[in-house]
């Protein structure tokens, strides 16, 4: 969870010490905060953040000219679609370029009097935020600014309007060309800006896309594409189960929750020791997740740890755990009691319920005898690898989540020996 998001004065205050303050003119002098926090048409001379890192300095002057040019600001002969390749592929490599990139966003995206220039900043900011993460220190900044664009459509709106007004009246040319600029296009960026405060709130947690390979332009494509399509990762069941409407309408279940667990039993994964245990290679992982989310499941799968690891990844990320957070002290205080157990199951929304006892279901394949000597993973094991991704302890307490990791443990071991999920057989 992020903290509350900070104040004006404190954003302020935060950029007066951060910032790294540019100067114009021959007589160098200092460009003001609001100045250095507003959209400039030229170039940069030196980074918006203090750093004594060359290589940062270097890189941040050249990767504003990449943000003017997705933004439609700067002429370049490569595609959007490159552009934003090369843009986040130097963050993601380079960890001390992300909240450059955030900064140089955050200016690009203020007092811009070319909705369609706004629109592609915001949109450039989203598909970041599928890769990586600001600092915890830059966090706050961030959301702030977020927070505020949330519901400012029509703010915006009589901004661009002030500003053109202002910029015609010091250059009546300009009339013509700033009138197009003020015409609305693509989406209202308060739809970027809730996009890009549920994205935050999550890459803030789980950090962004992992593994050795860089990042690919099916990735930026699928990044783009997810403001306006949810994933099938990170959402709630119910958005799930509504997006496969018009695919499975007939489905009473998550297509991905099936069709990732019936992978890993097609390929041996009943049988293969450490399942669930050792985690798959994240480079094919990723690869699978791109896949599923366009409803295809590739054939050339070898390795059940791939569809095992992505198929824990979706519980974990989903909006709101299997079990819903409601329930979750009847649930830890029923951790020693098998009825008690299973009685909280039978109080859990319809969805919920049937997702759990499909969970609990293919788990009990696993904990048969005849397979546990081949796995390795008896029930106790089993239990302690799948009860984080169905319940979340929301303490900050180091010992109180300490403490209920061991009843959460316990609880999903109680289901898995003792619920009856016999009923669920062949339901999809």
């Amino acid at each position: 969870t992020l903290r509350k998001p900070i104040s004006q004065s404190s954003m302020a205050d935060w950029a007066s010490k951060n910032l790294n303050m540019h100067t114009q003119g021959i007589f160098r002098r200092r460009i003001s905060i609001s100045n250095m926090l507003s959209w400039n048409g030229g170039s940069i001379k030196k980074p918006m953040l203090i750093t004594s890192n060359r290589t940062i300095k270097k890189e941040a002057c050249e990767m504003f000219k990449l943000v003017q040019s997705y933004m439609g600001d700067r002429q370049t002969r490569m595609d959007r679609n490159h552009v934003a390749l090369v843009t986040v592929t130097k963050c993601w490599s380079t960890q001390g370029l992300r909240d450059e990139l955030y900064i140089q966003l955050i200016r690009q995206t203020t007092d811009n009097t070319c909705y369609r220039s706004l629109a592609w900043g915001w949109e450039l900011m989203a598909i970041s935020l599928a890769f990586f993460s600001p600092s915890p220190k830059f966090q706050s900044y961030l959301e702030g600014y977020i927070y505020r664009h949330l519901d400012s459509d029509e703010n915006i709106a009589q901004r661009i309007k002030e500003l053109v007004d202002l910029k015609n009246k010091k250059n009546s040319k300009s009339r013509k060309k700033r009138k197009q600029n003020t015409e609305d296009e693509g989406l209202p960026i308060s739809t970027y800006a809730k996009y890009c405060y549920r994205k935050l709130q999550k890459v803030a947690v789980t950090g962004g896309k992992k593994g050795l390979r860089k990042p690919t332009v099916e990735e930026i494509t699928h990044a783009r594409n997810a403001i306006l399509t949810p994933s099938l990762f990170g959402s709630s069941l119910e958005e799930i189960m509504l997006r496969q409407q018009d695919m499975y309408p007939g489905n009473k279940l998550p297509w991905v929750q099936t069709q990732l667990s019936q992978q890993v039993l097609a390929l041996g994964g009943e049988q293969t020791e450490g399942i669930f245990r050792i985690p798959g290679d994240i480079d094919e992982v990723n690869a699978l997740k791109l896949q599923v989310d366009q409803w295809r499941i590739p054939s050339g799968l070898s390795d059940p740890n791939i569809p095992a690891s992505l198929l824990k990844l979706w519980y974990r990320e989903l909006e709101e755990p299997v079990i819903p957070q409601q329930f979750y002290k009847e649930c830890i205080s029923n951790y020693e009691n098998p009825d008690a157990a299973v009685a909280v199951v039978q109080l859990l929304p319809e969805l919920n319920r049937l997702v759990l006892c499909y969970l609990i279901h293919f788990l009990q394949v696993f904990a048969q005898p005849s397979n546990v000597g081949r796995t390795k993973m008896d029930v106790n094991n089993l239990a302690m690898v799948m009860a984080p991704n169905c319940l979340r302890c929301q303490s900050d307490d180091p010992r109180v989540i300490f403490e209920n990791t061991r009843k959460e443990m316990s609880f999903l071991r109680m289901l898995i020996v003792h619920l009856d999920t016999s009923f669920i057989k062949g339901l999809v």
